[in-house]
């Protein structure tokens, strides 16, 4: 039997690691967020329209667009995607896995 000390994380996956570590929710959040502004991005693209029109169409200002395009900004409300999805003509889905 060695003395040396058994790592726990042998054989682990890398999901597994964080969960322990509990960084997992937090690291899928960023994730999730960045996917979100990403699509927005290219959809405000796709339809030429620019942050202040987005702005003006979703009755709010430029800056609250700036921080829903932000993919280090987590705090935006499901109200504000669903305006953002609605004014590039698309829908809002969310769901549990």
């Amino acid at each position: 039997m060695s003395n040396e000390p058994v790592n726990k994380h042998i054989g682990s996956s890398f999901d597994d690691f964080l969960a322990g570590d509990g960084l997992l929710a937090d690291i899928e959040a960023v994730a999730l967020k960045r996917v979100i502004a990403f699509q927005l991005e290219q959809e405000m693209k796709r339809s030429g329209l620019t942050k202040t029109e987005l702005a003006f169409r979703m009755e709010t200002s430029r800056s609250a667009v700036d921080r829903l395009l932000d993919p280090e900004n987590h705090a935006v409300t499901l109200r504000t995607l669903e305006r953002a999805a609605g004014v590039l003509g698309k829908r809002l889905r969310l769901e549990l896995v």
